[in-house]
């Protein structure tokens, strides 16, 4: 698998051909996106509205968007951030990572958490943090399953959804 993090072109715009693929993944997990109600209809992703939700999340400087690809094929995106809007939150966070639904369960998902764990072990950060939605078991198995802990119970700050709150100690 190849990872590399998301260039805009010189305008500051996603490549065309990038967000058609972007859209497809994102587009793909209409069941994650019916829980989590970041999208008007989860079963209707239109580029416009990916291309909305990542400018979103790169306009703030400590956000990474990440793109695995295996076999020439986007198969999963991950949003990395280096610090939590909270300043008295210590640790770095996984805002999403999301792999398209016909690749789950062939390793990915774990791959790229891994990538973004050791990015921030070598960046000399102590832990990683993430928030799962309580409505979705299978993403809280796992990240329990590659050695996350819950430590605590909250809403998110967007849409103050239920969330568990899950930390990986990295070093």
């Amino acid at each position: 698998m190849i990872i590399e993090t998301l260039a805009l072109t010189p305008d500051h715009d996603l490549p065309g051909p990038l967000l058609t693929e972007l859209t497809a993944l994102y587009a793909s997990n209409h069941e994650f996106y019916a829980l989590s109600g970041d999208f008007p209809d989860p079963h209707d992703i239109r580029a416009e509205q990916v291309a909305e939700a990542l400018a979103e999340e790169l306009a703030n400087p400590d956000v990474d968007v990440l793109l695995a690809r295996s076999a020439g094929r986007l198969v999963a995106v991950a949003i990395a951030l280096a610090h939590h809007p909270d300043p008295a939150d210590p640790d770095p966070w996984i805002g999403l990572l999301l792999v398209d639904a016909e690749e789950q369960g062939k390793g990915h998902g774990r791959q790229l958490a891994t990538h973004i764990e050791d990015r921030f072990r070598e960046a000399g950060r102590d832990a990683l943090r993430l928030a799962a939605l309580d409505n979705n078991p299978g993403a809280l198995a796992f990240w329990t399953t590659i050695g996350y802990e819950i430590i605590a119970h909250r809403k998110d700050r967007r849409l103050a959804r239920p969330c568990a709150v899950l930390r990986k100690i990295l070093r």
